[in-house]
């Protein structure tokens, strides 16, 4: 799980901002601070509207979080072990670094997600009923109410049996359950979330001609976004089907370059960099691989500090690189390569460095087992 920005740690998941969701945060903002919030409660300031409005959507994305905290900590509960959760334009997603094994763990981890929004709904609920009885101001309970309504409307659209939305993975661990077959159980669930993806657009299309432009816009939006999810989705089974079909020594690149932690930056530029077409290279010390140093990093120091920096002083610690067995299977390299932010993750066997696998060494088998197939 990699870019954006990194919040820190929830209960043992790391928690990022993708950059998209400062779009979807904005919207969000916009909508209830110039909508929602002036029609439900009208003869109050602009200034308060966009207090609330702000809370508002701060409050939502906590309410996206909380919902797939939930979904991790079942995820892990059940021994499925997961990178962290990131908040996206479309709200959220928690990564996991393996798929469930049994439909029931599927169904477990995934119907927690909308059980977990009633309870925050509800919760915003006794906020509203009870802070009006007890004379909190509109703007309290105003955003609490909507929140709650919020929540309840988020637990039942992911209940929509259709990829990629809670529904849809429950639809999926019911048909893997009866079929006993993931990849029939995907497509059926991938292809009923494009059909309601098409209708959400066709809503918002006949929404834009009714005169609900915000409404259209918001259908049209989330639409587009599940019916591509849901298409993705299947093609990312069909690929990690794929993927766990070869073994990591089958595609790793045997007795990578290595280069030498005391290896000045200038050095690594001139004469390696520049020189060769990689872009990262294995760092060894005595005939130990201690470390990995890539582009990326070089980059990160001025330039006029190169001569006197050494990749020591910038290289990813191994203990810190994506790390794997040349028995290991491919999706497993892909998947921590993914979560390491290298690229690329370093074959180790017997405590000797044996080979080297990049994203292109993925993307190159897998054009070749297609070329094949």
């Amino acid at each position: 799980m990699t870019g954006g920005i990194r919040l820190g740690k929830l209960f043992g998941f790391e928690v990022r901002l993708d950059y998209s969701w400062f779009i979807i945060f904005f919207l969000v903002l916009w909508t209830f601070s110039a909508s929602i919030f002036p029609q439900r409660h009208p003869n109050l300031s602009s200034l308060v509207y966009v207090v609330m409005g702000t809370a508002g959507a701060l409050l939502f994305f906590v309410s996206v979080l909380l919902h797939e905290l939930a979904h991790s900590a079942v995820a892990r509960a059940r021994g499925i072990e997961m990178a962290g959760i990131t908040l996206f334009v479309f709200g959220g997603i928690a990564h996991s670094r393996m798929e469930a094994e049994e439909p029931k763990d599927e169904f477990l981890l995934t119907v927690v997600g909308p059980l977990s929004s009633v309870a925050i709904g509800l919760v915003f609920l006794a906020i509203d009923r009870l802070g009006a009885g007890a004379g909190l101001p509109t703007p309290i309970t105003g955003v609490a109410a909507y929140l709650a309504f919020l929540n309840f409307i988020l637990a039942g659209f992911n209940m929509v049996p259709g990829f990629p939305l809670d529904g849809g993975r429950i639809f999926r661990s019911i048909v893997w359950q009866i079929t006993g077959d993931i990849r029939k159980a995907t497509r059926w669930a991938s292809r009923t979330g494009q059909g309601f993806g098409f209708v959400l657009i066709g809503l918002g299309i006949l929404g834009f001609f009714a005169g609900n432009v915000i409404g259209g816009m918001w259908f049209v939006f989330i639409g587009w976004f599940l019916a591509g999810a849901a298409a993705a989705s299947y093609r990312q089974l069909i690929v990690r089907r794929q993927l766990e079909q070869v073994n990591v020594r089958q595609a790793m690149t045997e007795r990578p370059e290595t280069v030498s932690p005391d290896l000045t930056l200038r050095d690594l530029v001139d004469n390696y960099l520049l020189q060769r077409r990689f872009s990262a290279f294995p760092v060894k010390r005595d005939g130990d691989v201690v470390g990995l140093i890539t582009l990326s990093q070089v980059k990160e120091v001025d330039r006029d500090d190169w001569p006197s920096t050494r990749v020591e002083d910038v290289m990813q610690p191994l203990e810190d690189a994506a790390v794997v067995s040349p028995t290991d299977h491919l999706a497993e390299a892909l998947s921590r390569m993914q979560q390491s932010g290298a690229g690329r993750v370093l074959v180790i066997e017997n405590g000797d460095l044996v080979g080297l696998v990049t994203r292109s060494d993925v993307a190159n088998w897998l054009e070749h087992y297609q070329q094949l197939r």
